[in-house]
């Protein structure tokens, strides 16, 4: 020990840059804990190691030089193999990795909060910039960085962070559920408990619009994602029997007011909302339709395009589809007010997979559907979604061309990422079941969620969960099949057929995952706002610029054909119609129109129709609102407004399946709207 007191070097330089005494004991300590791990149990011979380290740097030394943590650490395992110590070794290099790896996460977690202060990003775009979105993304940083490096399987991880998957709401993993159809009718009727006290039934129509807003802020409050009403007409109509329109117009348009201001989630965000309604044909529920209808039509107070509800039209034969229908007419002020403030968007009762249930089938505006139940009732009301995870399409195609190998390397590759993903889907199920009826208040403690009634306070929601979906997503099919055979399944009929045989191969493993492990496993079309950029920037980083793959900024929404390829309206509905009936936890496929088509409603008629044919679940008409803030001039604006010259121009676009302004987009899907050409003008 006598050489040791007399030491060349007396500081370490640590990663931040400080100069720290040198310490042997650490060190010590350090290669001790490493042989533990593998059953040591000698303290000495870790310090007489310890030593050796020392004498090792100390051999090296140059006069006035500093060694840092790194140089010694790297000493560290060099003297732990040399001396015949190959197993304390490893674990060492495995703690190291470890320290590192959570190192790294936690300098991620100060820049992003850094940026954060800045401005909250846009993976979300309806969440703003205000002081309680900055803390709510504060917040979500640091669950994230939690359940990466505590909770989920390391493997898994890390197919997140490297862009193989990607696990959806992350920040969220455990705490609370996606989203939820919330059964209006009943809640009306009893009354409930939002945290301060009983309120009653409504007794006037009024009344009952302005619960029915306080229900959905209630039960956001929640959960992470959106709150539905599958039957808004039906379940209004008991409170609107023999009032006069006007006064039932006043409670839709307050309604609407209050969607479009009330806050949720700490006041981030205003509750993502949405409206199924269209097939109730007796009066009161027609009128319902028709006045929610109208007042969304009529805008907000200077006539702006409500952002919010997302308003879902059903259509069925014999009810509102044909000419003579008792709701034939709603139907048609439906596809008005549609053409004018692109919603409502349109859901086919008729199709293959929703005709078994007659008008039951309820979607979210984001496009989630949920209705078969191996679990329960096949019912809407009552049931959500619980979590999705995607998985990045192209990236396995990229790899496959990569290794110069086939079709045959991609699926096998497909079918074990989809195994990876659904055993994480399992986990996150079983974490989320683990939370109590008192940790979701409202979805859970006033009976929203099916069969919840049968818990009490203290009680795990497992039971209940069984109830709900976990469902597998993908994005970037066309980039996909571009990868693998050099075209869309937009261009090539030979890529039309592989484009469904993978995504039939996807649903095919969800339905074998449901009977094997008896939960609702499911397909999603995933609605990618902020991932469509995300997964393109690490495959450009990984992969380089691939034509037709990687050489934008966006990948396109699931099954869609690339919203910049040239195609007519009629080709387009005939392409997409086949991924509905495969994607059963939800889908959407949209017409491109290049200006509002109100003088067009014919066409409009004719494409549904077309749809219908083309067995479609979902679907919506896109064009361009323009709202100049100066005079409320309505109509396509370039830079500035033809009416009164004012630049301040309020555009409202759709985003991934609800409305949003422009300035609220993301950069992967501002190049995507970018991207976006019409396609009504090169139909057939």
């Amino acid at each position: 020990m006598t050489n040791l007191a007399r030491a060349s070097f007396k500081a370490i330089r640590k990663r931040d840059g400080r100069l720290v005494s040198f310490d042997l004991g650490k060190i010590t300590e350090a290669i001790f804990a490493a042989a533990k791990a593998v059953g040591g149990t000698k303290k000495e011979l870790a310090k007489l190691l310890a030593e050796k380290v020392y004498f090792q740097l100390q051999s090296t030394y140059q006069p006035g030089q500093i060694f840092s943590v790194e140089d010694v650490q790297d000493v560290v395992e060099k003297v732990l193999i040399e001396e015949g110590h190959a197993a304390t070794a490893k674990a060492y290099i495995l703690y190291r990795a470890e320290r590192n790896r959570a190192r790294t996460a936690q300098l991620g977690i100060m820049d992003a909060i850094e940026s954060s202060l800045q401005e909250t990003d846009r993976e979300n775009a309806n969440v703003g910039n205000c002081f309680s979105a900055k803390l709510l993304k504060i917040a979500e940083i640091a669950s994230k960085a939690y359940y990466l490096s505590r909770v989920l399987d390391q493997e898994v991880g890390d197919m997140h962070e490297r862009g193989d998957i990607h696990i959806h709401d992350l920040a969220h993993y455990s705490t609370t559920l996606n989203c939820l159809q919330v059964p209006l009718g009943k809640l009306l009727a009893k009354g409930f408990n939002n945290g301060h006290g009983f309120i009653r039934s409504p007794k006037r129509p009024g009344s009952a619009g302005a619960l029915a807003a306080i229900i959905l802020q209630s039960s956001q409050n929640d959960m992470f994602g959106g709150q539905s009403y599958a039957f808004f007409d039906r379940d209004m109509a008991p409170y609107f029997e023999g009032v006069e329109e006007k006064e039932c117009f006043q409670a839709m348009e307050a309604f609407i007011y209050n969607l479009n201001s009330m806050h949720s989630r700490a006041g981030a965000q205003v509750p993502f909302s949405s409206l199924n309604l269209g097939t109730d044909t007796t009066p009161a529920g027609r009128m319902v339709t028709k006045q929610v209808l109208l007042a969304f039509e009529k805008g907000l107070g200077r006539g702006e395009n409500p952002i919010f509800p997302n308003i879902i039209f059903k259509l069925k034969h014999g009810v509102n589809f044909d000419p003579g229908d008792p709701n034939y007419d709603l139907f048609q002020l439906a596809m008005r007010v549609a053409a004018r403030r692109l919603n409502p968007t349109f859901s086919f009762m008729d199709s293959s997979f929703n005709a078994p249930y007659g008008d039951q089938v309820g979607y979210m505006g984001c496009r989630t559907r949920v209705m078969g139940n191996l679990c329960g009732p096949e019912v809407t009301d009552g049931r959500g979604n619980l979590h999705f995870t995607t998985i990045n399409l192209p990236r396995l195609a990229l790899k496959t061309l990569r290794a110069g190998e086939g079709i045959e390397s991609f699926e096998a590759q497909l079918r074990k990422v989809m195994a990876k993903v659904i055993a994480q889907l399992l986990h996150r199920t079983d974490l989320q079941g683990r939370q109590k009826v008192k940790d979701l208040p409202f979805v859970m403690g006033q009976e929203l969620y099916l069969d919840s009634e049968k818990l009490s306070e203290e009680d795990p929601i497992a039971p209940v969960l069984r109830q709900g979906t976990i469902s597998v997503g993908f994005i970037g099919l066309a980039e996909t099949l571009v990868a693998l055979v050099g075209k869309h399944h937009g261009e090539s009929a030979e890529a039309q057929e592989l484009g469904t045989s993978i995504v039939s191969l996807m649903r095919e493993i969800c339905d074998e995952a449901a009977e094997l492990y008896g939960l609702n496993i499911t397909l999603i079309a995933t609605p990618a706002e902020g991932l469509s950029g995300r997964f393109t920037k690490l495959d450009q980083k990984e992969f380089g610029v691939v034509p037709g793959v990687t050489d934008r900024e966006y990948y396109t929404n699931s099954f869609h054909v690339p919203v910049h390829y040239t195609i007519s309206a009629y080709e387009k509905i005939r392409i997409e119609g086949p991924y509905h009936k495969f994607t059963n936890a939800g889908h959407i496929s949209y017409v491109e129109f290049s200006a509002p088509p109100l003088n067009n409603l014919n066409a409009v008629e004719t494409l549904l129709r077309h749809m219908s044919e083309c067995d479609f679940g979902y679907a919506g008409i896109n064009f361009p609102v323009d709202f100049c803030e100066g005079c409320g001039y309505t109509g396509l604006v370039q830079d500035e407004c033809p009416s009164c010259g004012a630049t301040q121009i309020r555009r409202v676009r759709r985003i991934t399946g609800y409305l949003s302004t422009e300035e609220r987009f993301n950069s992967g899907k501002a190049a995507e709207l970018h991207d976006r050409i019409g396609h009504i003008s090169c139909e057939r």
